[in-house]
């Protein structure tokens, strides 16, 4: 064989091996979660990453990082995006204001139970969801239950939209929610997560807003005793994976990576039920005043503003609205 021959040979057989090293990294994933290891979305992540290896032979491995310990959801999230992570299990309404597609489940009041969440995010809302998200890094690969997020503060019940004015309450970072408590008259005051309990014990904040297992598993419910039963967002969340990685998956391995994904989805959800249940009980036993808000009208048409900016800024996104709204 000549110089040459010898020299090609020996390029190839470096790139083949560059090429088997690369694949091999990539199948070496690193996932985030915010929740602690006994909550419902750590539990169905663990199981996601044990039905990778399971589904690919070993090929495909996740390593899970929970607790926030990769850094803040904000951050994650971009880091997924940029392949910096590979995997993360994300609440939507931080993923709003990145794709406006997200956001439109962020909208208040816009679903009227859970069930009816599902009936639109596991279908054609879904879909349009996930086909927005993928355009801005993020491959949308199952969806998971986050409950209804409601009031809870440290000063009194809440039955009536003036019940808020006045009020500091925590909200996630995103337009929309910040605009939810303006327009109840409150003083929004976006915030980490981990920041919520001091602020509340401190009286930086006067309230914030989440769902039973968060309000319980967090102690908020030891420095905000009020919770009142609003139910203005039910939020899901996803599991989602850096767009380039799986756009550089063989077909079988998109197929096998959504259905590890969608299995651990239906575990999820059970688990979720079963928490949020216990989550509640807990709280009731430990004296938290609590108020169900039967009639929300007053509280729903409030939130017109919202939806008319919202709209307005995004006047293509009016009929997956009304698709969702159409699903009730």
């Amino acid at each position: 064989m000549s110089n040459l021959g010898r020299a090609l040979s020996f390029a190839a057989a470096t790139a083949l091996l560059a090429g088997l090293s690369l694949s091999a990294q990539a199948a070496e994933w690193r996932g985030w979660n915010i929740h602690k290891p006994d909550y419902p979305n750590t539990v169905a992540m663990d199981k996601f990453a044990e039905l990778l290896a399971e589904k690919s032979g070993g090929k495909i491995t996740l390593k899970m990082f929970h607790s926030g310990t990769l850094g803040t959801q904000p951050d994650a999230i971009e880091q997924v995006r940029i392949g910096g992570l590979e995997i993360g299990n994300f609440n939507l309404g931080p993923i709003g204001p990145v794709a406006p597609e997200a956001n439109v489940v962020s909208l208040p009041f816009i679903f009227s139970n859970m069930e009816h969440m599902h009936r639109a995010l596991d279908g054609e809302a879904g879909d349009q969801i996930s086909a927005g998200m993928a355009k801005k890094g993020l491959v949308a690969l199952a969806w998971y239950d986050s409950g209804a997020r409601s009031f809870y503060n440290t000063k009194q019940p809440i039955t009536q939209p003036s019940d808020v004015a006045g009020m500091k309450v925590r909200v996630m970072n995103n337009d929309l929610y910040s605009g939810m408590i303006d327009a109840l008259g409150g003083n929004p005051s976006p915030m980490a997560f981990s920041e919520v309990y001091q602020s509340l014990k401190t009286g930086v904040v006067d309230g914030a807003e989440n769902n039973w297992p968060s309000y319980e598993s967090t102690g908020h419910f030891e420095v905000a005793g009020y919770y009142s039963l609003s139910q203005h967002l039910i939020i899901p969340e996803c599991v989602c994976i850096n767009a380039s990685v799986y756009d550089g998956l063989s077909d079988a391995d998109k197929a096998l990576v959504k259905e590890a994904a969608r299995e651990s989805a239906t575990l999820q959800r059970q688990l979720w039920a079963e928490r949020a249940k216990a989550s509640q009980a807990k709280v009731m036993e430990a004296g938290v005043k609590f108020n169900d808000i039967p009639d929300k009208g007053a509280f729903q048409a409030a939130m017109q503003p919202v939806y008319d900016k919202y709209l307005g800024d995004n006047p293509d996104l009016k009929p997956l609205v009304e698709l969702i709204q159409s699903m009730k």
